[in-house]
């Protein structure tokens, strides 16, 4: 295979990996303001536990769902183009999510058109509805959501990133599973709260109590698919091998090991 040949499906990987962080991150943001009970959803009882004071139920920000796939294609462009391919990626998605946000917000102040508002009068129970004032508090509270986000998510993939380099050269390039948990470990513990606190608290009007709870919700949720989806940051690894051919695969990522920070 040609220097050309690597260089070009190297370009291509990281495009798609690009693609697949971005469109998640940003989702995310956009689903982030809604907060929703896991028990019920399930259909069970909420748990009730005692926790900062408060009978501690299990409810959550949206915006987590799919987030597990943001640190799983942030640490796999860690594992083959190092720490500044992060860098770069990050930059561009909160430049991305902020330009998203500015869009949203005028959308929610242009005029809507009086025969839309009719169709949409009433919710699924026939209650009345004001479409255009439900489509802005929805998506102007996701407005408080952006200012803290972009400041968590910019600290949490910096610090992501750092410790996977970390432990990466720590274990030189062996456990796979110890950088890619560990370093999501280290930095969604920052993301979880910083979000819901200036989302929630700076701009609405959550106690900190439901900052704490909410937070450490969203915190176990993503500790917990860190562990169950390890076995993803090994099948990833396998199929790029097979892309880009293993040999040419472990000098890339001894590359991205070795060049300095």
């Amino acid at each position: 295979m040609t220097t050309d040949s690597i260089n070009s499906k190297k370009q291509t990987l990281y495009i798609i990996l690009c693609g697949i962080f971005l469109t998640n991150a940003i989702v995310a943001e956009i689903i982030g303001s809604k907060i929703f009970s896991v028990e019920q959803t399930l259909g069970i009882a909420p748990l009730q536990l005692p926790l900062f004071g408060q009978k501690f139920d299990f409810n959550m920000s949206a915006g987590v769902l799919n987030w597990p796939f943001v640190f799983i294609t942030s640490d796999i462009i860690n594992e083959y183009f190092g720490k500044s391919g992060v860098r770069k990626i990050s930059y561009l998605t909160a430049i991305l999510i902020a330009y998203a946000f500015i869009i949203i917000y005028i959308s929610t102040i242009v005029t809507p058109a009086e025969f839309w508002v009719n169709h949409n009068n009433k919710d699924l129970s026939g209650n009345a509805l004001n479409i255009n004032d439900a489509y802005k508090i929805i998506f102007r509270q996701g407005l408080g959501i952006i200012l803290g986000s972009i400041s968590a998510f910019l600290v949490g993939q910096v610090l992501d990133a750092t410790v996977f380099h970390w432990l990466r050269k720590y274990t030189n390039n062996k456990m796979i599973w110890l950088r890619a948990t560990g370093s999501t470990i280290v930095s969604q513990l920052i993301d979880s709260f910083v979000v819901v606190f200036i989302a929630f608290y700076v701009f609405n009007n959550w106690t900190l109590t439901e900052v704490f709870t909410t937070g450490t919700n969203n915190y176990i949720y993503k500790f917990v698919v860190a562990v169950v989806l390890t076995p993803v940051i090994y099948l990833a690894h396998n199929l790029i091998d097979k892309y880009l051919g293993k040999e040419h695969a472990h000098k890339i990522i001894d590359e991205a090991t070795f060049t300095p920070m």
